[in-house]
């Protein structure tokens, strides 16, 4: 089967456990502030691959990856949920670590049977949650949340390895009551492994640039180390 993909990466340090083999899905419905990679944005573009490339691809260098595996990511990967499924299917059958990295944009609680199908092949989900605030989270990304959260509890119900992803964003995510929520939320799962605060920077601009695009954040100032590691423990005390 064939999707189209943005770009491959051979060498993934930030992108699940151990090194990672990182697949860039391109389409994504989500039009985030401060987003980074606004070129995976539009459908039916990029690149056309074929599932069997890639774990070619990734197999003639499979002793590199012994502590980690294969990540999609975007873009938005379960937007090509069929091509995500079959690709995972055929890694999962070669014994490689699978790891999605996800907003959770695309989950539909009244219709699961594909994700049901993608999930089988699965070994960890990184779970991108953008603000748990629903009027903040559509001002920041265009779209409700409702349905990235009941996802959150749907892989818990799966009983999926999940880590936690929260980019913490001066001005919008790094508040005591947004962190509060986050963590009381959080606080009902079983299955949480990791959470990452993930300090905002404006390395992105360049990009908005090259593709003669505004870049929404200009007047935000990057978050330091210091300031998302005392987010993350908010969040974590908030979870206890």
């Amino acid at each position: 089967m064939k999707g189209y993909i943005h770009s491959l990466e051979s060498f993934g340090a930030v992108d699940g456990p151990g090194v990672r083999y990182v697949v860039f899905f391109q389409g994504c419905p989500m039009r985030c502030t401060y987003c980074h990679n606004p070129d995976t944005w539009e459908f039916n573009s990029g690149t056309e691959t074929d599932t069997d490339e890639i774990v070619e691809k990734f197999m003639r260098n499979r002793s590199f990856y012994t502590s980690g595996g294969v990540t999609a990511t975007g873009g938005e990967p379960m937007a090509q949920i069929d091509f995500l499924t079959e690709l995972f299917e055929k890694l999962t059958e070669q014994g490689i670590h699978t790891c999605l990295d996800t907003s959770g944009i695309m989950f539909n609680p009244e219709n699961t049977e594909k994700v049901d199908r993608l999930l089988k092949s699965t070994s960890l989900v990184m779970l991108d949650i953008k603000h748990i605030d629903d009027k903040c989270h559509r001002e920041l990304t265009g779209h409700s949340n409702k349905n990235i959260l009941e996802f959150a509890k749907y892989i818990d119900s799966k009983n999926i390895p999940l880590w936690i992803r929260h980019v913490i964003v001066p001005g919008l995510t790094d508040t005591d009551e947004e962190n509060r929520l986050l963590g009381e939320f959080l606080s009902e799962f079983n299955n949480i492994q990791k959470i990452e605060a993930l300090p905002y920077h404006s390395l992105a601009k360049p990009k908005y640039e090259n593709l003669g695009m505004d870049y929404p954040m200009k007047d935000t100032p990057d978050c330091t180390k210091e300031a998302a590691a005392r987010a993350k423990e908010r969040i974590e005390n908030y979870i206890k």
